[in-house]
Formats: C-alpha cells, sequence, structure tokens
C-alpha cells in the first residue's frame, strides 16, 4: 500500500493597527500643558477555580505524554510443519440435495489451529444459503475418522502443502492450494492470512478456498475466468492470480440465487 504525504504550508500573518501613536496632552488655562492622565484600570479578577493548581512536580514534568495504541501483533504463519495430521472427531448431519458426499477434516500437527474448529467453520461454509449444498450441486456431511470418507480437506503449512501438491503434478510456490486424488490441500498462509487480491477478511475468503476446490471435487474441472468488468468473480476463477476487472467473490452463487459464471478458460 502506498502511503501519500501530505505537506502542509503556514504563512505569517501581518497585523495592522490604526490609529497609532500617543494624543497630544491638553492644555490649562493659563498655557500650560498638563501631563496626561492615566488611565484607572481596573486589575482582572482571576478566575482559581476555573484553573486547576499543579503541584510542583506537575509542573516540572512538562507536557503529558500519550501512550503510543499497542499494535495488533502480525499473524505468524509457520513456513513447515512434521507433515502428520489430527482428524477432526467431529461429525455432522448431511446438509444440501443431490449426490451425497462424505468428507473428513484433518489439520497438520503442531500449528495453533484445532482440527475440531477448522470442522466445524467447513462445515457451515459448505452450508452457506449461496453454496454448492443450498443450490442441488451435492449433499455434504462432516465425518470422523471411524467412517469411511469421499474426500478429504487438509490444512497444511505452505511446505506440506507444496509436497502433498506436487505428488499430484502441481507446483504450489508455497503459497497455493490445490486439488488431489483424494480431496483437497488448504495452504495455511490463504486460510490465515487470505490473498491480496481479494477484498475481505481472511474468514470470507475461506469460504472461497473451500468452495473453489470442493467445485474440483463435484466435477467442475475447469477454471473460469472474469465475466465482465466491475461483476463478482466466479468461485471457479483463480482470483489469487487477479481479477481482471471484475469484484472479489467468496460465493458461488448471487444472492438471488443466479449462479455467478465466466468464460472457461
Amino acid at each position: 500500500m502506498a502511503l501519500a504525504a501530505l505537506a502542509l504550508g503556514g504563512g505569517a500573518a501581518l497585523a495592522h493597527y490604526q490609529g497609532g501613536g500617543t494624543k497630544p496632552a491638553p492644555e490649562a488655562a493659563d498655557g500650560r500643558v498638563r501631563p496626561p492622565v492615566a488611565p484607572t484600570v481596573s486589575p482582572e479578577p482571576r478566575d482559581t477555580a476555573s484553573a486547576p493548581s499543579r503541584s510542583r512536580a506537575d509542573a516540572s514534568a512538562g507536557p503529558s505524554q500519550k501512550t503510543p495504541p499497542k499494535r495488533k501483533p502480525a499473524t505468524r504463519v509457520p513456513a513447515s510443519g512434521n507433515g502428520t495430521f489430527a482428524t477432526a472427531e467431529a461429525a455432522g448431519r448431511a446438509s444440501g440435495s443431490g449426490p451425497l458426499r462424505r468428507y473428513r477434516v484433518q489439520v497438520e500437527k503442531g500449528i495453533d489451529i484445532s482440527a475440531k474448529d477448522a470442522a466445524a467453520e467447513i462445515q457451515q461454509i459448505l452450508a452457506h444459503p449461496r453454496g454448492w449444498a443450498a443450490h442441488g450441486r451435492g449433499s455434504f456431511q462432516l465425518v470422523s475418522a471411524e467412517t469411511d470418507a469421499d474426500f478429504v480437506i487438509r490444512i497444511a503449512t505452505p511446505a506440506t502443502a507444496d509436497r502433498l501438491c506436487r505428488d499430484q503434478g502441481l507446483d504450489t510456490h508455497g503459497e497455493l492450494n490445490c486439488e488431489t486424488t483424494d480431496g483437497v490441500v488448504v495452504n495455511l498462509r490463504r486460510w490465515m492470512l487470505g490473498s491480496p487480491t481479494f477484498a475481505g477478511p481472511a474468514a470470507e475468503y475461506r469460504h472461497l478456498i473451500i468452495n473453489h476446490e470442493v467445485g474440483h471435487v463435484i466435477g467442475l474441472r475447469r477454471h473460469l475466468g472474469c465475466g465482465g468488468v466491475g461483476k463478482p468473480a466466479p468461485v471457479m476463477m483463480q482470483q489469487i492470480k487477479g481479477l481482471d476487472g471484475c469484484r472479489s467473490n467468496a460465493w458461488p452463487y448471487a444472492e438471488d440465487g443466479t449462479y455467478i459464471t465466466g468464460p472457461t478458460l
């Protein structure tokens, strides 16, 4: 982000007084000049009640200094992990209509994300009113390790994500997510920080991650382009690589139920 510097120029104001000088002294009847009589000026009363007294310590301390606000620490995303995963021991009801797809959620061990919390968030994303399940593209059910799953959603550090995606012949450069033969790999950096091209918080960008990758799982193999300048970008567009005039968007469908699409790439 570019920072703009604003320079303020100041000018000196000159005050001009009219009728300056000293008034001539009056003459007496005998022709002698009398000295001017100084006007009587009453001393201005001091309002001691309105000005709080300062102690000697206060007076010597100088102007008070405000404590600068504390900066929110930057989110730290570990570059690598141990490559093993914890499975969310949670299950839920199927949401949506269409072919049932059971999924499991795993989070790489040693990172500051609970597999159970991640699974709950993904469950909400897949059940969103503007998501795939709400529009007949399939129903989705979260299952635990003891139940067979149709696909797995893994959240992994950048190095582990690269390794898993590379096994599929994909180069994710420590930045991207990917679809694998058994499910979806989510790069922890994207999960935590969002994307510099996305005009929204990281929590909203997580909708885009899941909707895009699950879109591949349900059979939408090709990526889409921008459907027109100013229009919302399709979720099957690789929005992290640029928007081409579209507005960033995290959901497959508009609020009126229209599918958000664009040219096939």
